[in-house]
């Protein structure tokens, strides 16, 4: 179920890229600081990517027509006064040539459809990778999100049926949406509890699950496991059975650090020994959401670093 108009939420799409419509996301607590210095927004970065309340008059006639058709904006009271504004419930922002529709912010609600900092560096990952690949047939993206990466990789590989698949429903509503504003008919969409309903080897495996520990257990944050990593790991012991011959699993994670430990790179050594892969692990970036740190349950974490793990099965990396 969605509470917007999926053809509205494309034709609103389909406007912004029009307008030559650009905007990278940041953290939230980057998100947060711009919201204490900017009050009402004027424009349409503004509206649909900093999130702001804003009047119907700053806005064209056609416009309104456009954004309320779409079904994404939504009354609200804003500022002291408690006077109405407009705001959108979703997002709009750009990776490269993309356009991508996720959700609002804050993303409290339990199937919030995450963008940010994370899918910046996920993409820049597997950009590194794949380009020197030679064609795939068959690529899967576990856990697809905003569809960010498969969207990347149809793009890239024009001839291969990517599968988007994804437990949250409104996740692939808003893949199947980024999918039409990038005019790509290689994507197909599979709700899918990791590999669970889907059939078959794969050439290439992305993947970018969560990895916080959330005390609500928010899909699009929760890793799950004794420090979060247990969703990652449970896609690496997956993909192990689905890789095609010669195949790849890209995953990008993060990883709470103990004591100068690496629970998850613990775990993969143990799991890769002796079955024949030939793996690469990097620490990509060694220190994300450190804001994180603050909260009880990782008193005894030092600091969370973003990791990418590459793992071939027959062949060299």
């Amino acid at each position: 179920m969605t509470d917007f108009n999926e053809a509205g939420a494309v034709a609103l799409g389909q406007y912004l890229q029009s307008r030559h419509y650009r905007f990278t996301t940041v953290t939230p607590a980057t998100h947060a600081s711009y919201l204490t210095r900017h009050r009402t927004g004027h424009s349409l970065r503004d509206i649909f990517g900093w999130n702001l309340p804003f009047k119907p008059e700053v806005l064209r006639e056609d416009e309104l027509q456009i954004f309320g058709d779409s079904g994404v904006i939504a009354e609200v009271k804003a500022g002291a006064t408690d006077s109405h504004c407009l705001c959108s419930k979703v997002r709009y922002s750009t990776a490269g040539p993309l356009l991508l529709m996720h959700s609002g912010y804050p993303t409290r609600e339990v199937d919030s459809v995450f963008f940010g900092p994370d899918t910046y560096r996920f993409l820049s990952f597997l950009n590194r990778y794949t380009g020197p690949m030679q064609a795939c047939r068959r690529i899967l993206d576990v856990g697809t999100g905003s569809g960010a990466a498969a969207l990347m990789l149809a793009q890239q590989f024009s001839e291969a049926t990517v599968t988007a698949s994804d437990i949250n429903t409104r996740a692939l509503t808003f893949a199947g949406i980024n999918a039409q504003l990038a005019s790509l008919e290689n994507v197909e969409l599979v709700y899918s509890n990791l590999y669970s309903a889907l059939d078959g080897d794969f050439d290439l495996i992305v993947a970018n699950p969560p990895y916080l520990l959330d005390v609500e257990e928010r899909s699009y944050r929760h890793g799950g496991g004794a420090f979060g990593e247990g969703l990652a790991y449970s896609i690496v012991e997956g993909a192990l059975s689905r890789l095609a011959p010669g195949g790849t699993l890209l995953l990008y994670t993060g990883v709470a650090m103990v004591c100068g430990r690496d629970p998850f790179y613990e775990k993969v050594i143990d799991l890769l020994a002796g079955h024949g892969y030939q793996w690469r692990y990097e620490e990509i970036d060694p220190d994300v959401f450190g804001e994180e740190l603050m909260e009880t349950h990782y008193r005894q974490i030092e600091r969370i670093a973003a990791v990418g793990l590459v793992v071939k099965r027959q062949g060299g990396l």
